[in-house]
Formats: structure tokens, sequence, C-alpha cells
């Protein structure tokens, strides 16, 4: 199944509970716009470098376009149509001022120096800079990209229309950025894990993680959760994987990564293999890295009472349904993991008003925004009787469709929709 295949259904799955009709699913489930460019550099070595580059614009009823951009050789249009439609969920669920995109260059940024890393940003940014911008569309990091590629758009787009740091968030914090945007999205999986198990009566320290995914997402909820006296017993990372049934010693293994490149050869477990990650008894796994890695080929070796899914569409429809049937509860990606946006968020309001917060009050503002948004995903799965995904979808959809609605596009199927209670 494609992706925006996975994320349709989800999301027909949700339409069909709050009964808005074939016209309107039309309306919610397709882009705005959808954007393809070529990127041409002069590559380091004097040779030509052609990239393919991508834009989709999916819904900015709520307001301003809001997705990442992400640098990666299997880009595509069908992933990225996905992802921005669940950004377009995402930020309603999370009931912030956006709608959802989503970017992405067809290239591998580890093959690629710094250098020409930079001239293909910037050469992207010359072909969208006029579909851009702080009332428009704000970009953010990704898989490939980081606050120095956002410093980069922010060069370039300001060399069309002068100086605009909140043409994309996530930035370095000498050009605007926010405290604990770097790790927001962590921070917010580690709060949305405190409020899940609170639920259902699990004591954070007598638990036991799986972590999946070792980059900036799966690093900081690690750490979190280390921190927090939480047992991480294995971590994986696009090398290898490690495990310790005593609980790994997260900060260290921290270290270890960021001075030898990934998590083999660390002292303090054993090394695993990282396919068998998801077989490993465990209360919780966290899956922090790519989509599509809980599946029907594995879901019936996971041992797990909770997953929450730190990656953009970890897992597959068949894989959800069955995981929902076991009584497992998936914590879904439009929910979870949506600190980052929450966070990029805060860091464009304070662009905006030219006034800094404090760490103290962003990760304030974060849990609070994520707690209000749980109660309500949990009175309407109570309420409808469905899983945490379909009623994270409902809240979302609901909220788009209204709005959309008042904007005018009248119909009395929806006109007058509201959550559902």
């Amino acid at each position: 199944m494609r992706a925006s295949e996975a994320t349709n259904y989800y999301f027909k799955k949700a339409a069909k509970a709050l009964r808005l009709g074939a016209g309107l699913e039309t309306v919610l489930m397709n882009p705005r716009r959808e954007v393809k460019v070529e990127c041409v550099i002069e590559l380091d070595n004097g040779e030509l470098g052609t990239f393919t580059g991508f834009r989709v614009q999916h819904d900015n009823s709520r307001g301003p376009f809001k997705g990442g951009l992400r640098y990666h050789p299997e880009v595509d249009p069908d992933e990225v149509n996905s992802l921005a439609s669940l950004m377009t969920w995402k930020t309603a669920v999370a009931n912030i001022p956006y709608g959802g995109a989503k970017g992405g260059i067809n290239c591998d940024p580890s093959k690629l120096s710094h250098s020409e890393l930079q001239k293909v940003t910037r050469a992207f940014i010359d072909e969208i800079h006029d579909i851009i911008g702080p009332g428009l569309d704000i970009p953010a990091p990704d898989m490939g990209t980081n606050s120095q590629t956002m410093a980069w758009i922010v060069d370039q787009y300001s060399k069309y229309h002068g100086w605009t740091p909140a043409v994309v968030t996530g930035k370095p914090l000498e050009l605007g950025g926010s405290e604990g945007r770097e790790q927001a999205t962590g921070q917010g999986l580690f709060f949305v894990i405190e409020s899940v198990l609170w639920d259902l009566g699990m004591d954070l320290g007598k638990t036991r993680f799986v972590v999946q995914g070792f980059g900036n997402v799966g690093s900081w909820v690690a750490r979190f959760i280390h921190g927090g006296g939480g047992k991480v017993v294995a971590i994986a990372d696009v090398s290898g994987a490690v495990y310790n049934k005593d609980g790994l010693d997260v900060d260290a293994l921290w270290h270890h990564s960021l001075e030898n490149g990934s998590v083999n050869g660390f002292a303090g477990g054993e090394a695993t293999d990282p396919k068998k990650l998801f077989t490993l008894d465990c209360d919780v796994l966290v899956p922090a890295a790519l989509g599509n890695v809980i599946t029907k080929e594995n879901m019936q070796d996971i041992k797990a009472k909770v997953v929450v899914e730190g990656a953009n569409a970890p897992t597959t429809p068949e894989a959800d349904e069955y995981l929902h049937k076991k009584g497992i509860t998936v914590v879904p990606d439009i929910f979870a993991n949506s600190g980052g946006v929450i966070v990029s968020y805060f860091e464009w309001v304070q662009n905006v008003q030219q006034f800094r917060w404090k760490l103290d009050r962003v990760n304030q503002e974060l849990k609070s925004q994520l707690l209000d948004s749980y109660k309500e995903i949990k009175h309407i799965e109570r309420s409808s009787e469905c899983d945490m995904r379909t009623a994270a979808f409902q809240l979302a959809i609901s909220r788009v469709a209204r709005t959309t609605a008042l904007r005018g596009l009248e119909n009395e199927n929806f006109c007058m929709l509201s959550a559902p209670h």
C-alpha cells in the first residue's frame, strides 16, 4: 500500500463516522497545490547536478500551510502528498492555526558536500520563493535537513522579500529560532507517554521501553524517558541495535553515538538484530524513525502493551487494525509526534511578535497544548467507541471541515459540523 493510500484509509474511516459525504471527502483529501521543480547546481567536481524538488500544499483553511522539508533519495510525489495530508490533520489535532504541507528534494545528503547542500537548497528556494512565506507556507526541518538548512532558506528568501526570519521554523537561535525547538518532538512524545501511562495505571519507573530510531526524535525521547526513571531496554539506529534487559545508560549511549556515528560497539549492552527490535518483550514500543515499519510481517510478534508513534506513518492500516483488536494501545502519529510543529508554531509567534520566550515557557505551553488535545481525543474515543487514531482523525477532520464551511464553502451536510461528542 502506498503512503497516500494508507493516509486516505485512515481519513475515510473517520470521515465515514462523521458522515461527511463524498463531496466533502474529495475537498478535504486532495491537495490545493502540487509543485515540482528541477534544481540544477554545479557540483564540487565541476559537473552539473540535477535534483528534483517537490512542495505539496494540502490545506490552508485554518491558516498558512506548514510542513517539513526532507532530503532523501526516495522522496517522491506520493510520499510528499501523504505527509502533507498528515500535517493538515496534525495541526488540526494540535489546534494551532496552520494547514498542512510537505516538501522534499530527491537527493542523498550523505553524498553531497556542505557546499553542494547549500547550493541545492538555494536553488530550490529560487524556484518556490513566491509560494512560501510567513502568511503563505512555512517550511521546517525534516529527514536530511536541519537548522543550517533553514538558515540558508532564510537568507535566500530574504534576498527576494527582505529580512524574513518567520519564513521557516527550526532555525538557529541566532536567526530567530526558539528555545526547545531541537528537542520539541522528543519532549512532546515524553509528555504524551506520561499522560498515556497515567491513564493506563502504569508507573513510568517500572515501564520497559524499546525505541526504534536514534536520530533527533529517538535520541531525545529516549533521554527524557531515561531521565524520568523509565527503563529503555533496546535502541536501534540505521546501523544496528543494542539491548540490555536491565536498561541502557541512554546518556552514555548518546555520547557513544556522537563519537562513533552509531550505536554499534556500545559496551553497555549487547548487539542485536534491528529487525528483531519489534519482537522484544517490553511495555512501550516507540517507532521513531521511518514509516511503514509495523506491518503484517511483524505485527503478530509485537509484545508491547502500548505503541507510541514517534515517526510519521510507521504503522500500516492492516497492522493498525490487528493491534487494536489485540488490545494494544496505539497512540497515533498525528497526535504523538506533534510536539515539533507545536513548538514551530511558538517559534513563528515569537518571530511575528519579535519577543523571545524562555525554555520553561516553551515546555509549559507545549505540555498544556498536548494535554488539551489528549483529553479531547480520549473523550471522542470513549463516546464513539473507536480506537485512538480514528478519534484523532475525527477531531482533526471536524475542525478543518468546520473552518472550510465558515470561510464560504457552504453545504448543509457540514456547515454546522463541530467536534464529535
